[in-house]
């Protein structure tokens, strides 16, 4: 079973004269355990994508299916709880960390737990293992405003993984750092992806962190016209 599975989708903002074509006809499926790059410029319609599939930006036209569930097909099916889907299924990363600034590395990982109903305790001792296993055992009490672009990407991408989701989706996660902590963060995700069984898709126009992808999907002017291994 995919992932992910998205099938001829289509968003159009406006209508008429105004109407605008942000993504059209794209289709692609992803693997659990598959890193997946979205690559394009800017303004091809790559984000647009990842909303949709997110449960985020609903498609006019076409199906989205995660983990087996088909959630929309020409919008979204009726009866399908979004909030839940999105809570349970899949994480978020993006360019900016988007840490609550008055929480430590360790409660701003602990917030995602708790909503999905994990207790204090249970919800500390994961927060922890998930934090020392990306090299932040030693941050845990650390506020955003002292950690650097590197580490504060990484509690975001602890707090995404707290769910144990199926699909991560990464808006531009290297955009905002170096080089050195780019591409650490991508070999993080590709580790990522194979140890927890995940699908990964990452959006970037940044071709300096295309290596180590199982797949690259080109987009260009709201369509998908290659992809490569």
């Amino acid at each position: 079973m995919y992932a992910v599975e998205v099938e001829k989708l289509t968003k159009v903002y406006g209508s008429g004269e105004t109407a605008v074509t942000a993504i059209a006809d794209a289709t692609l499926q992803v693997k659990p355990g598959e890193l997946v790059a979205i690559l394009g410029p800017s303004g091809s319609g790559k984000t647009t994508l990842l909303t949709s599939i997110g449960l985020i930006n609903e498609p006019t036209r076409g199906k989205v299916i995660i983990d087996g569930v088909t959630v929309a097909d020409q919008g979204w099916l009726p009866g399908i709880d979004l909030k839940r889907l999105r809570r349970e299924k899949l994480g978020f990363i993006f360019q900016a960390h988007n840490l609550i600034p008055f929480l430590s590395a360790l409660e701003n990982v602990m917030v995602a737990l708790e909503i999905n109903g994990l207790s204090g305790s249970e919800a500390k001792s994961r927060a922890s293992e998930l934090l020392a296993a990306l090299n932040l055992g030693h941050r845990l009490q650390s506020y955003p405003s002292s950690l650097s672009g590197g580490e504060a990407q990484r509690v975001a991408i602890a707090r995404a993984l707290a769910n144990r989701p199926r699909v991560i989706l990464a808006d531009e996660p290297t955009a905002a750092l170096d080089t050195d902590n780019g591409t650490n963060v991508m070999g993080l995700l590709k580790k990522l992806a194979v140890e927890n069984h995940s699908a990964i898709l990452v959006v970037t126009h940044d071709q300096r962190m295309v290596q180590g992808f199982d797949r690259i999907f080109q987009v260009n002017d709201g369509r998908i016209i290659g992809a490569t291994r």
